[in-house]
């Protein structure tokens, strides 16, 4: 699965649910983001592009507020409550 977020381009973004949907997993999305939270390279591993269905950043092993800078660092704009701004034009198709 780390493979796949490596395809992830900066400035685009998958969604925890894109990628249960990939792996054949019904409803795995909370056993993805389980298994990104234990990320061993997490910046080699970009899974802070991976945010939840509605474009709300959500959860990060080193915190919110870490996956936000990075994600702007990338060029991503996320407004005042955590939700990624144009999320559909930016959001990465496997």
């Amino acid at each position: 699965m780390y493979e796949l977020l490596s395809n992830i381009p900066k400035g685009e973004v998958t969604t925890y649910g894109d990628i249960a949907q990939i792996l054949k997993i019904p409803n795995g999305s909370r056993g993805i983001a389980r298994i990104l939270n234990k990320n061993p390279t997490p910046i080699l591993i970009p899974c802070h592009r991976v945010v939840q269905s509605n474009g709300l950043l959500g959860g990060y092993a080193y915190g919110w507020h870490i996956k936000k800078e990075l994600l702007k660092m990338e060029g991503i704009k996320i407004n005042q409550d955590g939700f990624i701004e144009n999320f559909e034009r930016i959001r990465f198709k496997f």
